[in-house]
C-alpha cells in the first residue's frame, strides 16, 4: 500500500507557477508534521516546507514568500503551491510524514523526524 502518492510535477518557464499534490491516505491523520523536500541532480535533499496538526507552517529560507504549504484534512492530501518559480528549483520533490510529537519551546516549535516518504514527483524549470 502506498501511503504517500505525489502528483503535479511538469515543466514551467521561470517565472511560472506549480502545485505538486500528495495524497496521505490515512497518514496524514497520525502525523505530527507533513512536509515537502527536494532533491537536485548531484545535490543533497534539502527541505523545502512542513506543517504540523496546528497549522504552523515553516519554510526554508528560499521558499519564503514563493512556495505555500497547505493540506486538506478531509481530502487527506498535501499541497505545495510553487510560485516564481526558478530554474534553481528543478528537483524531484518529496513528500514526507513525521511521527511522533512536535516539540515546542520558546515559541519555536520542530518536527520530529520525517520517516515516511513518497516517490517524487519531477519539476522542471526552463529559462
Amino acid at each position: 500500500q502506498v501511503e504517500l502518492a505525489e502528483s503535479g510535477g511538469g515543466s514551467v518557464q521561470t517565472g511560472g507557477s506549480l502545485r505538486v499534490s500528495c495524497a496521505a491516505s490515512t497518514v496524514m491523520h497520525q502525523a505530527a508534521c507533513m512536509g515537502w523536500f527536494r532533491q537536485a541532480p548531484g545535490k543533497e535533499r534539502e527541505g523545502v516546507a512542513s506543517i504540523d496538526t496546528e497549522n504552523r507552517t515553516s519554510y526554508t529560507a528560499f521558499a519564503k514568500g514563493r512556495f505555500t504549504i497547505s493540506k486538506d484534512n478531509a481530502q487527506n492530501t498535501l499541497y505545495l503551491q510553487m510560485t516564481s518559480l526558478k530554474p534553481e528549483d528543478t528537483a524531484v520533490y518529496y513528500c514526507a510524514a513525521a511521527e511522533g510529537r512536535v516539540d515546542c519551546a520558546d515559541g519555536v516549535c520542530y518536527c520530529p523526524a520525517f520517516g515516511i516518504w513518497g516517490q517524487g514527483t519531477q519539476v522542471t524549470v526552463s529559462s
